[in-house]
């Protein structure tokens, strides 16, 4: 599917990187790739993939603050009317489980037309909002046929500004209770780092998939990926503070799927925090 650009796209092209990767990673609000494919009914010709990410070293990290309740000096009266918490590196005390890590298979194997199909006839939209001064969600997964809008439901401007390796930049400035729709040419190798540039704590993350095989991790740190084909592919699992969990880095890691059966890839950790690759 074609996507109309934005008024004013070209103009508004930002010549450098966003940020870094290096910082702490779908469950997201609005539906999108990340639900995945419907789950299997028995005697499926597909699979499925769950697993979890975890902390495993000694004290589990507490979470930083960006912004505190009623802050003085955040300008924006909306930015300061709950706590904002830092999604660097978000670690569930009762499980241990880490939250919004990006789990993807990479160049998946057989034939999966139909979930293609059906994921993009069920979600044609993927949105990435701005509220109270934060990306929701934090990270998104989106097929590339998929139509992507920025959007604001705050009554003060922010910026989006992010720059994409195969679809190119974008820094636009986005009107109160303002969207706008970015045009998705191709997949994306790795996650992009998206930010406010008039807000600084504000950032997150989309990846861009030609297909529709990837999940989010929940607060307890599970994901589950339903409707694979059968064989062997290969699972990336990408934290933003700690870039590529799995071995392989990008290639990922090898997991054989069974027609009608469930791969449990086991628990992934993550014990310290390190510069994301």
């Amino acid at each position: 599917m074609r996507l109309s650009p934005f008024p004013r796209l070209a103009t508004k092209f930002a010549p450098r990187r966003v940020g870094s990767l290096a910082a702490s990673a779908l469950l997201v609000i609005a539906p999108a790739l990340h639900a995945g494919p419907p789950a299997q009914e028995k005697g499926s010709a597909t699979g499925t993939i769950k697993g979890r990410l975890v902390w495993s070293g000694g004290e589990i990290p507490k979470p930083k603050i960006d912004v505190a309740k009623g802050d003085e000096k955040v300008r924006d009266a909306v930015c300061k009317v709950k706590e904002i918490v830092n999604k660097d590196l978000v670690v569930d005390p009762a499980t241990r489980g880490i939250a919004d890590a990006i789990v993807y298979l990479v160049k998946p194997v057989g034939d999966y037309t139909a979930a293609e199909k059906a994921l993009i006839a069920k979600t044609p939209e993927v949105v990435i909002d701005q509220v109270n001064c934060e990306f929701v969600p934090y990270a998104t997964v989106v097929h590339k046929d998929q139509k992507l809008t920025f959007k604001s439901s705050d009554p003060v401007g922010h910026n989006v500004h992010f720059s994409a390796f195969a679809n190119g930049a974008v820094n636009q400035m986005l009107a109160p209770n303002g969207k706008m729709t970015y045009p998705i040419k191709k997949e994306e190798r790795r996650p992009t780092p998206i930010v406010c540039d008039i807000h600084p704590w504000m950032k997150g993350y989309f990846l861009i998939l030609e297909h529709p095989f990837a999940a989010v991790t929940k607060a307890d740190g599970s994901f589950e990926i339903t409707g694979v084909p059968p064989g062997e592919q290969h699972l990336v699992v990408w934290q933003s503070s700690q870039g590529y969990v799995t071995p392989g880095i990008n290639k990922g890691v090898a997991v054989n799927v069974t027609a009608g059966g469930t791969t449990d890839v086991g628990p992934y950790k993550i014990s310290a925090m390190k510069k994301a690759n």
